[in-house]
């Protein structure tokens, strides 16, 4: 995994954080969800190219 999906996966999880806090302002559970599960993947996506890393050295 290269630098650009390390930016990738750091913009999706910005992303989530701001979908979580705008659905929180406004009440939207649905929104809200949404943030939270694409910080999530970015999460998942981040932990996987750690081993990857690991995995290199």
């Amino acid at each position: 995994m290269g630098i650009a999906d390390k930016a990738k996966n750091a913009a999706e999880d910005l992303v989530g954080k701001a979908k979580e806090v705008v659905g929180d302002a406004t009440d939207n559970d649905s929104l809200k969800a949404e943030g939270k599960a694409d910080q999530t993947k970015s999460d998942v996506k981040s932990a996987g190219e750690n081993v990857k890393d690991a995995f290199k050295k």
